[in-house]
């Protein structure tokens, strides 16, 4: 699927590795625009900072019932 970004929008990437480590990306039509920043600031959060990472597994693990 391809998603194109108008001027006024930014999105995060999401990628697994065949380790399963995730890398996290930012797409954005302006970088230097504020969609842009909270994306890139959302992503910096979630690579450095590990309670955050740990709060993120445990919503997915009791969204999907502790699989």
């Amino acid at each position: 699927m391809i998603m194109e970004l108008t001027e006024n929008q930014s999105a995060l990437i999401l990628e697994t590795d065949e380790h399963g480590e995730i890398a996290v990306s930012v797409a954005s039509a302006d970088m230097d625009g504020l969609p842009a920043a909270i994306c890139s600031a959302l992503a910096q959060k979630l690579m450095d900072d590990e309670q955050f990472q740990e709060e993120i597994m445990e919503m997915i693990d009791t969204d999907n019932g502790g699989e």
